[in-house]
């Protein structure tokens, strides 16, 4: 069980790196600075340490199905409407 818990830690922080990444790309490159600090905030929802912290002022707990739902809709938003590749190659020109 303890192997698993980690396993999943792992899994929840590779992806908020990616989830930040991407919302720091959308913040200064592009025109949706909003939208990339949207995105940046939504990726503490897989921060586990803000799980805890969430679970323990509230007493809710975010399940993990609505967090693999609020996931795709991310990669969904930022790759499709998001035009994230566009946004790269604008940042890969500047340097």
């Amino acid at each position: 069980m303890k192997n698993e818990s980690a396993f999943w830690s792992v899994l929840s922080w590779m992806f908020v790196v990616v989830v930040l990444a991407i919302g720091l790309v959308n913040v200064f490159w592009g025109n949706d600075s909003i939208f990339g600090v949207f995105i940046c905030l939504l990726a503490l929802v897989f921060v586990p340490q803000v799980n805890t912290l969430f679970k323990k002022i509230t007493g809710i707990r975010i399940h993990f199905i609505v967090k693999i739902i609020l996931g795709i809709f991310i990669l969904w938003a930022a790759l499709g409407v998001g035009e994230l590749f566009d946004k790269i190659d604008m940042m890969l020109q500047s340097f």
